[in-house]
């Protein structure tokens, strides 16, 4: 089982993922923004294509702790995606996520255009990366929800 990692932007959705047993984190899309259903059926295709049993999604917080706008799409659309996808969503803290993307990605020879993608991307893996250090010590219980789940979605079919 995998826990995908998003980084949900107005323009594009970046997309890393893990797998639970290893815990190594990698990129692994960009999806572009079309309309909402189109948005949930491609993160639904990825969630069974991946066998995902978690999704971590960044929460746009300011830098006062407050939540603005882009906070409150963030949680209405973790909401969505968890019904879309009967997997549960978790919220992190993205701060400065794509502010470090960038940086690490200064000096990354490729196009412009090309470097917009990857930054999603690597915004999303420090997303996951991060919640993944926060919830370290719970590796063997995310095996275990994981098994469970699996388990519960090969007996509902």
């Amino acid at each position: 089982m995998s826990i995908l990692g998003l980084d949900l932007g107005k323009r594009r959705i970046g997309v890393a993922i893990a797998d639970v047993s290893a815990l190594g984190v990698r990129p692994l899309a960009t999806l572009a923004r079309t309309t909402p259903i189109e948005d949930f059926n491609a993160l639904r295709a990825m969630v069974a294509d991946w066998r995902v049993s978690r999704i971590v999604m960044g929460l746009p917080l300011n830098m006062d702790d407050s939540e603005g706008p882009a906070a409150r799409h963030a949680r209405e659309f973790a909401r969505q995606l968890s019904e879309t996808t009967a997997v549960p969503v978790d919220l992190y803290d993205e701060r400065l996520t794509s502010f470090e993307a960038k940086s690490r990605l200064q000096d990354f020879p490729r196009k412009r255009g090309e470097r917009k993608l990857l930054i999603d991307q690597i915004a999303a893996t420090l997303i996951l990366e991060g919640w993944l250090a926060e919830h370290g010590a719970d590796r063997e219980a995310l095996a275990n929800e994981a098994a469970m789940l699996a388990e519960h979605k090969q007996k509902a079919k």
